[in-house]
C-alpha cells in the first residue's frame, strides 16, 4: 500500500515537469507542421492557409536538397571518425602516468566548454585567416604562399574546427572507459608476450566497444544540427552547406515559412530515423 501510494507521489511531482517539457517541444512542432502546409511569406503578405504537400515537393525536387544531405552526412561520418579515433588515441594517453597530469586533462577537456561561434571566430581569425593567421605565417616562414583554407578547402575547414570542439567529449567518455579496464588482463597479456598492438586489438578495444557507441550515439544527434561554425565561416558557401542551413536559408533569406517550416520537418524525420537506428544498435550493444 505505501509503495504504491509513493509511486503516485512520485508521479504527481514529476507531471508539472512533464507537462512543461511536452508543452515545450510539442507547442513548436505542431505550429512547424502547421506551417509546412502553408504557404506563409510574411514579408510579401501572403498567407495561404492550406497548399497541401506543395512545400515539401518543393523542397524534396530543389537541386540544393540532396547536395545539403551528401554535405551533412560527409560532414558527420568525418567528424566522427577524427572524435573517435583521436579520442581513443587521447584516452589512452591520458591513462597514463605523467608530470602534472591533472592540468593536462582539463586543458584537453577545455575545448568542449567553448561556444561554438567563439571557436569558429577563433579558428577564422586566428588559424585560417590567410594574412595574420597562424598557419599563414608558418607558410611563409618556409617561403610558401599562404592556403586560404576557408575558400580551398571551406568543408575540411568546417570539419577541422567542430571536430576540435568535440574531441574532448569523446576522450572524456572514453577515458572513463579506459580507467574501468581490469589491468590485470593487460599484465597477464604481457607476460604472455603479447605485443601492445594486440593487446589494444583484443582487449582494449572490445572495452571500449559500448563506450564508443554511445559517444557515435550522441555526437550524432547533435552534429546533424550544426549551424554557427557554417554561419561564422562560410554563411554556407564553396559547398558547406547543410540540411540544417538549407532550413535556415529558406526560412530568412527567401522569407518563406512554410518551406522552411517543410525543410524543418524533413530534417526532424530524418533525424529521428538515425536516432532509433543508433539506439538499436547501442541497445544491441549494451546486452552483449
Amino acid at each position: 500500500m505505501a509503495t504504491a501510494h509513493s509511486k503516485s507521489a512520485a508521479r504527481f511531482m514529476i507531471a508539472p515537469a512533464v507537462f512543461v517539457l511536452l508543452v515545450w517541444m510539442l507547442i513548436p512542432l505542431c505550429m512547424t507542421l502547421y506551417f509546412s502546409f502553408a504557404d506563409y511569406r510574411p514579408m510579401r503578405g501572403v498567407f495561404e492557409a492550406w497548399i497541401g504537400f506543395d512545400n515539401y515537393v518543393r523542397f524534396f525536387s530543389s537541386s540544393s536538397f540532396i547536395k545539403s544531405l551528401v554535405t551533412t552526412l560527409w560532414m558527420v561520418g568525418s567528424i566522427l571518425l577524427i572524435t573517435i579515433t583521436g579520442g581513443v588515441m587521447m584516452a589512452l594517453l591520458l591513462d597514463k602516468p605523467m608530470f602534472g597530469q591533472g592540468i593536462v586533462r582539463i586543458l584537453v577537456i577545455a575545448p568542449f566548454f567553448v561556444m561554438p561561434t567563439v571557436s569558429a571566430l577563433v579558428w577564422k581569425n586566428m588559424f585560417f585567416n590567410v594574412d595574420n593567421g597562424l598557419f599563414s605565417y608558418g607558410y611563409k616562414f618556409f617561403g610558401l604562399q599562404p592556403y586560404d583554407f576557408l575558400s580551398q578547402a571551406p568543408l575540411l575547414s568546417i570539419i577541422v574546427i567542430v571536430a576540435w570542439q568535440w574531441l574532448p567529449f569523446a576522450t572524456l567518455i572514453l577515458l572513463t572507459a579506459v580507467q574501468s579496464l581490469d589491468s590485470e588482463q593487460l599484465e597477464a597479456a604481457e607476460m604472455d608476450g603479447a605485443p601492445a598492438l594486440a593487446r589494444f586489438r583484443f582487449i582494449i578495444l572490445p572495452h571500449l566497444s559500448r563506450a564508443i557507441t554511445v559517444v557515435i550515439l550522441i555526437q550524432t544527434i547533435f552534429l546533424l544540427s550544426i549551424f554557427a561554425e557554417i554561419f561564422v565561416t562560410t554563411n554556407g558557401a564553396f559547398g558547406t552547406r547543410t540540411l540544417t542551413y538549407l532550413v535556415y536559408q529558406r526560412v530568412l533569406e527567401s522569407q518563406n515559412i512554410g518551406l522552411g517550416s517543410a525543410g524543418g520537418i524533413v530534417a526532424v524525420i530524418l533525424a529521428n530515423i538515425v536516432a532509433i537506428f543508433l539506439m538499436r544498435i547501442v541497445g544491441k550493444n549494451l546486452d552483449n
